[in-house]
């Protein structure tokens, strides 16, 4: 859960725009972490809470670097491919008077 953001990760640095990745959830996945650490160290010790968490807040953090790194650039909204590698459609209208037929 904590580590999936990854690949908007990645398409922060290669459009270079924070567009698809939203400030408030790495902030909550931020702080979601570094609370669920802070309760592992602090009261059990419970080395599976903080192994994975530990890596949540890490993950949160990068984020929020990101985020501070590209948050200037707000994205192209006309770009030729969209963050995920796609190609944007393309609608194309046809005439009203064209006698085009299709045989079946």
């Amino acid at each position: 859960m904590c580590v999936s953001p990854v690949t908007i990760m990645a398409n922060v640095i290669k459009m270079k725009s924070v567009e698809f990745m939203p400030f408030w959830l790495s902030v909550a996945n931020f702080l979601n972490g570094v609370c669920w650490t802070t309760y592992a160290l602090i009261h059990l010790f419970d080395l599976y809470v903080l192994i994975s968490n530990s890596i949540g807040a890490i993950s949160g953090l990068v984020q929020l670097i990101l985020y501070a790194c590209y948050c200037s650039c707000k994205g192209d909204k006309n770009n030729d491919e969209s963050a995920f590698g796609t190609k944007p459609e393309v609608a194309i209208q046809l005439s009203a008077t064209s006698n085009a037929r299709v045989a079946v």
